[in-house]
C-alpha cells in the first residue's frame, strides 16, 4: 500500500510539473500568468492549489547568503536525445527518451523533461535573467529534483536554436524531434557549481519537497531566441519570487 501511494503521488507531481493538458483542458485555463488566473490567485483557484498560498518552502527564490558547505558535484548521465517538443500553453517543453539521469548522493533521479521560463524565475543576488531552463527529474520513490540553468543575453545558443526551429507556436501543438540528435549535455554548463535548496514546483499545485539545484555558471541566448519563445507563450511565464523563510541555501 505504501509503495502504491508513493507511486501515485509521484505521478501526480510529475504531471503537474510536466503540465501537458489535453486540448479541452487547455481551453479551461485553470491557471496562467495574467489576470484572474495569475500567480497571486493560484491558491484560490482550486483546493488542490492551496500550497501556492500557504506553503512555506515555495519556489522560485532570490538566492542570497548561500552557505559554503562544499557540495559534491552533480553526476550527470544524460545519454539520450530529445523525443518531442510541446507547447502546453504554459511553457515550451522538451520530452526526452528514457535512460538519462543524475546522481545526487548516490541516489538516481531519472530525467523526464525540460522546459523554459522567461524571464528567469530564480534570481541570484537580486538579478534576473532573460531565460531559465528547468530539467525535471524523479527518483523511483517519488522524489523530484530540478536542475536550473540560467541564460544571459549574448551569442545565439546553437542547441536552443535547433530546438526552436521545431518549436510549436500554438498551444496544444507538438512536434517530433526524430532528426534532432542533439546532446542534452550541451545545455548544461561545464562548470559544475551550483546552489542547492529545498523548494516547490513553480506551477500549480506548487507541491513542496522538491530538491532544487541552480547552476551558477550561465549559458548565452540571443535576443531573437528569447523573443521567439516569448511569442510562443504569449509574453512571460515566470512565477514571482517567493519568501525564503530562513531556508538553508547551500553552495
Amino acid at each position: 500500500m505504501k509503495k502504491t501511494t508513493i507511486a501515485i503521488l509521484s505521478t501526480l507531481l510529475l504531471s503537474s510539473c510536466v503540465s501537458i493538458p489535453t486540448h479541452h483542458e487547455e481551453h479551461k485555463a485553470h491557471w496562467g500568468y495574467r489576470g484572474e488566473y495569475s500567480p497571486s490567485h493560484w491558491g484560490d483557484l482550486k483546493a488542490e492549489y492551496k500550497m501556492c498560498s500557504l506553503g512555506k518552502q515555495q519556489s522560485p527564490i532570490n538566492i542570497t547568503n548561500a552557505k559554503d558547505t562544499k557540495l559534491k558535484a552533480i553526476s550527470f548521465h544524460y545519454t539520450t536525445t530529445p523525443k518531442n517538443i510541446v507547447n502546453n500553453g504554459h511553457t515550451v517543453q522538451v520530452n526526452v527518451n528514457e535512460g538519462s539521469y543524475i546522481l545526487i548522493g548516490g541516489k538516481e533521479y531519472a530525467l523526464k523533461q525540460f522546459h523554459f521560463h522567461t524571464p528567469s524565475e530564480n534570481h541570484i543576488n537580486g538579478k534576473s535573467f532573460p531565460l531559465e531552463a528547468h530539467f525535471v527529474h524523479a527518483s523511483m520513490d517519488g522524489e523530484l529534483a530540478v536542475i536550473s540553468v540560467l541564460f544571459e543575453k549574448g551569442k545565439a545558443n546553437k542547441t536552443i536554436q535547433a530546438l526552436w526551429n521545431n518549436m510549436p507556436m500554438n498551444s496544444g501543438d507538438e512536434n517530433e524531434l526524430k532528426n534532432i540528435a542533439k546532446n542534452i549535455m550541451d545545455l548544461i554548463p561545464t562548470k559544475n557549481e551550483f546552489y542547492k535548496f529545498n523548494g516547490s514546483l513553480t506551477t500549480p499545485p506548487c507541491s513542496e519537497g522538491v530538491k532544487w539545484m541552480v547552476l551558477s555558471k550561465k549559458l548565452t541566448v540571443s535576443n531573437e531566441q528569447v523573443e521567439k519563445f516569448s511569442k510562443a507563450v504569449h509574453g512571460t511565464n515566470n512565477r514571482p519570487i517567493q519568501a525564503t523563510n530562513k531556508r538553508l541555501i547551500e553552495r
